[in-house]
């Protein structure tokens, strides 16, 4: 069975779901809590900061659901603008995907990921910066290979990191090896060294809940290969970023009873002072291979997703054709998956973990917030309704927008500069699409 553009339907609710949950579940959650927790000095805070991220993430999640019912093709956001805005927001979409979200995801990852091999394998920064470009390289050939491949190892990998996260839970509570002490007092906050100011803990707090999340929306970019997406997109959308939110909310729970937020020196200490809690001396070598193995997963996940935006461009007429062509042997659109591995190792060669995030994060918010105002637009164009309709409408849009508005002040004050920079480079976007792509 295939779509009419050319991609065959391949992916059922469980590999779908499983693909969700493994572009979310990264190295965020092993960095993320400890700079949560020290920050925020409350972890009555750091909960309402992952439920509020996670409201965000379900909303948003509902409304990409009709959108990708009404428009089950691959290409995500770029198409559900196409159709509320047309050509030119959806083109800069796609500029934007190509140019900074996804490579920043992606690099942002793989820099992770080589930091934790470090622990194993001492490195230095140049050979961090060779072993997250090989990473790259090897999961982009693993997707050019094929969609089932590429599919089953991100099910495999997301199954191990969710059985993983699970057993850390189960053993620091079950063995009694933390101490609820160090989650009181729950409410009140506590101002460690250096602690910022509520605002800027917040704004931190909140950016790097985002960036442990941030992921959910990539499944529609795959409609085109997802079996009965009207049905199995939303359902998908919903189950993973509940699982995600479940996984999250007690696993930073768990490193805080295990690991006593002022023994805390940096964010990868944190884990691996989690990890000698539970496994002794070995502790910090388990827990990276944990996390490096959760990784690929992402990584994986990303360079199966993200390019189908270009594909899709490219059938538009958009983007430069050779991005349109379908691998004759293995059916996956490889030339898209090799632009977006090639970008993501430059930014693993020229940047590091914080700037390539800073960098992407501002305007990704911005053209998530931007596509789920589209479904208004398109409620209004296309009245035929769909199979799947967002629960609460409008509330739920209004909800993820309200919440996105505070998100992106957040940001802009905490890293102006950075998120500058991403708004030019999409901003470049416009003169490229005149010049090149503007149809007369």
């Amino acid at each position: 069975m295939s779509d009419s553009e050319g991609l065959q339907r391949q992916l059922g609710l469980f590999p779908a779901t499983a693909m969700v949950i493994g572009g979310m579940i990264a190295v965020g959650i092993f960095l993320v809590p400890a700079g949560m927790a020290k920050s925020l000095g409350s972890p009555l805070l750091v909960l309402i900061v992952w439920v509020v991220m996670a409201a965000m993430a379900l909303s948003g999640s509902l409304c990409y659901g009709e959108l990708a019912a009404r428009f089950p093709n691959a290409g995500g956001g770029y198409v559900y603008l196409r159709e509320a805005f047309g050509p030119l927001p959806a083109f800069l979409y796609g500029w934007m995907s190509m140019t900074a979200m996804d490579p920043g995801i992606t690099a942002t990852l793989a820099t992770g990921m080589a930091s934790y091999l470090n622990h194993i394998v001492p490195l230095g920064d140049v050979g961090m910066k060779i072993a997250g470009i090989g990473a790259v390289l090897a999961l982009a050939v693993v997707n050019i290979v094929g969609v089932r491949l590429g599919a089953w190892l991100i099910v495999v990998l997301t199954v191990f990191k969710i059985g993983v996260l699970a057993v850390i839970a189960l053993m620091g509570v079950g063995l009694g090896l933390g101490d609820w002490a160090n989650l009181t007092p729950f409410t009140e906050r506590r101002l460690y060294p250096d602690a910022p100011p509520l605002f800027d803990a917040l704004a931190g707090g909140l950016v790097g809940a985002f960036f442990a999340f941030a992921g959910w929306w990539d499944l529609s970019k795959l409609a085109g290969e997802v079996k009965e997406p009207a049905k199995t997109l939303p359902r998908a959308l919903m189950l993973a970023v509940g699982l995600v939110t479940l996984t999250y909310v007690v696993t930073s729970m768990v490193f805080m009873y295990l690991v006593p937020i002022d023994m805390v020196m940096d964010d990868e200490t944190f884990a691996a002072q989690a990890g000698a809690v539970l496994f002794g001396r070995s502790g910090g070598v388990i827990f990276s291979v944990i996390v490096i193995l959760s990784v690929i997963g992402s990584i994986a996940g990303l360079l199966m997703a993200a390019p189908r935006v270009y594909y899709a461009m490219a059938r538009d007429r958009v983007f430069f054709n050779f991005a349109a062509v379908i691998h004759p042997r293995f059916g996956t659109p490889a030339r898209a998956i090799a632009i977006q591995a090639g970008l993501a190792c430059v930014l693993v060669a020229l940047g590091t973990f914080e700037t390539i995030l800073n960098y992407f994060i501002f305007i990704a918010v911005l053209f998530v917030a931007l596509t789920v105002v589209g479904l208004f637009f398109i409620r209004r164009h296309h009245p035929n309704v769909p199979p799947y309709r967002t629960p609460g409408y409008p509330v739920t849009p209004v909800l993820f927008l309200l919440l996105v508005t505070v998100l992106l002040a957040l940001l802009m004050g905490h890293s102006p500069t950075q998120a500058l920079m991403g708004v030019g480079v999409v901003a470049v976007g416009i003169p490229v699409y005149y010049l090149l792509f503007r149809k007369p």
